[in-house]
């Protein structure tokens, strides 16, 4: 116990313990008749309302890893931080033209996951697999960039070692396998009061004892003028990358499976259009946590070790009593455990529904697909502690990128798919594989220079692809997710008119028009024969839902 803050930690335990038991009990809230179904289990019922999803979805969306690392950035790059503020204001009126029709559709078919709304819309289990393939894989490094949130303030309060880290990730597993979605719902309340009562206080606060805004920004424009130039503001060369990086995060962040397992789980569309006129609340308090790296320049806090993601424990400390402090530091750890714990059910509904059920065991009654769900969710939160335990953190925050490059080539299936069937189900295919192939190429060549302009790492040193590597007389980068996308947009389009004009044939469609302005839950879907059991050869999910 030598140099850990007692006070802190019992804070923090003590809360800890509390949203534990609320884990656990939140198998009987809302209690449904078996949790032994995916759609209980791992959607929640499907049943949850306006209040309840918009904690559920900010949980989801606002991550502990948020709240460490925009900070940071922003400590260390300056503007370029603050480009999740924009991202997270332009995503809703994006997401607002998808989310609707995709509840509609899924609730009248049954989707659990966006892999099977690809299934049967465009009739192609191939396709579905790589949608699955993409989603689990982008997820899994999402999921250990929360337990560097966790060992950040594990950290800052002396607390060494990985057991604490490991027992708290054991708890989670046990609750979210016991009560599934309804456990990070619940604690999701108590998550969003402790992160948004930190920030109030810290806006507050901090600003007084380090004598007012202007010196905070002029603190943060010393700095910056003496590194770049530009001060606190982006530099010319900077700025299209900064737009590309924000208009493509905001375009990969609902296309994530646990945004959509957020989504599905509301009762009805309603619910979903006041979130996407509310959530945008949290962009506000997202540029307050965003100015803590100004704080904390300001302050002159210096991060332990080398981790740049314990400057704001290290901020809070400093600036707040013990006690206070604790509290704030079960924000975070709790911010920590509510969005891992929906990723980790999302991940193991994809394997569940997309590749077990598709390929393995087509006959799998509802139990044993909750079962499988249940099993590969313990699977998943494993290989994220593992993750953390024998990879450099480093490397996991650039999967992270590289996941949001790889999201975004499943947007032409998943939310084009919803307004349009033209595109054909070969040309999606090639357009993913181009795409993808694309986006890891320039991954592949992004260097990562140090302050001193040496590489630091040869390849995968970042998402943002220099212009000039494409022969343009710029000095302008962009989001190589950006990029990537447009490859994959024009390959599809090109193959399916190709396709098209050769008359290839492109399966059935396995829903209606009618379907994607449904309003509430159509409760007959769960009495239809399973597509995968009674659709004929070729006829896709229509012959087995009608």
């Amino acid at each position: 116990m030598d140099g850990v803050n007692v006070v802190e930690l019992t804070i923090v335990i003590v809360l800890f313990l509390v949203v534990t038991v609320m884990g656990f009990v939140a198998s009987r809230w809302r209690r449904a008749e078996s949790l032994m179904h995916l759609d209980e289990w791992g959607l929640g019922g499907r049943s949850f309302g306006t209040w309840i999803t918009w904690f559920l979805l900010g949980g989801d969306l606002y991550t502990a890893y948020t709240f460490v690392a925009v900070p940071a950035l922003v400590f260390g790059a300056g503007a370029a931080g603050f480009f999740a503020v924009p991202y997270t204001v332009v995503i809703y009126p994006l997401v607002f033209l998808v989310v609707i029709r995709l509840w509609s559709v899924s609730h009248v078919r049954g989707f659990v996951t966006p892999a099977d709304f690809v299934r049967a819309r465009f009739d192609s289990p191939v396709m579905a697999l790589l949608v699955a393939l993409t989603g689990i894989v982008a997820t899994m490094p999402y999921i250990a960039l929360q337990l560097v949130g966790i060992e950040a303030i594990l950290k800052a309060m002396g607390v060494e070692g990985e057991l604490p880290l490991v027992v708290a990730f054991v708890i989670l597993a046990l609750y979210t396998y016991n009560s599934g979605l309804r456990a990070p719902a619940l604690i999701a309340f108590v998550k969003d009061t402790l992160i948004y009562l930190t920030i109030i206080v810290a806006v507050i606060v901090i600003p007084t004892k380090l004598g007012g805004w202007d010196a905070i920004f002029g603190a943060a424009e010393e700095k910056f003028s003496a590194g770049t130039g530009a001060g606190v503001l982006l530099p010319a060369t900077g700025q299209l990358g900064y737009a590309t990086l924000a208009l493509g995060s905001a375009l990969a962040l609902f296309l994530y499976p646990h945004s959509i397992t957020g989504v599905l789980a509301a009762s009805n569309r309603d619910v979903l259009k006041r979130n996407m006129s509310a959530l945008p609340v949290y962009s506000l308090a997202l540029g307050f946590i965003a100015l803590l790296g100004f704080m904390a320049i300001a302050a002159g806090v210096t991060p332990i070790g080398e981790d740049g993601n314990t400057i704001v424990p290290v901020l809070f400390q400093e600036m707040f009593p013990s006690w206070f402090a604790g509290i704030a530091f079960a924000a975070i750890g709790i911010g920590a455990l509510v969005p891992a714990a929906i990723m980790s059910i999302a991940a193991a509904n994809l394997f569940t529904r997309n590749i077990y059920k598709e390929f393995l065991k087509r006959d799998a009654t509802p139990r044993q697909e909750a079962q499988v769900a249940k099993v590969t969710s313990l699977v998943v939160k494993v290989g994220a502690v593992a993750a953390i335990l024998f990879i450099d953190p480093q490397f996991s925050i650039d999967l992270q990128l590289i996941g949001g490059v790889i999201i975004l080539q499943t947007l032409p299936a998943v939310a084009l798919g919803l307004y349009t069937r033209w595109l054909h189900r070969g040309a999606l295919i090639a357009g993913w594989v181009a795409g993808m192939a694309a986006g890891l190429l320039m991954l592949y060549n992004i260097q990562r220079l140090g302050p001193d302009g040496s590489v630091v790492r040869e390849h995968f040193g970042g998402s943002s692809f220099a212009l000039a590597k494409l022969g343009l007389d710029v000095q302008s980068s962009v989001y190589a997710g950006f990029l990537a996308l447009l490859v994959n947009l024009v390959v599809t389009v090109l193959v399916t008119a190709a396709l098209r004009a050769a008359k290839v044939p492109d399966g059935v469609d396995g829903t209606a028009e009618a379907d994607y302005t449904a309003e509430r839950e159509d409760p007959t879907f769960r009495d239809l024969p399973d597509p995968l059991e009674s659709a004929p050869p070729g006829t896709g999910d229509a012959g087995a839902r009608r």
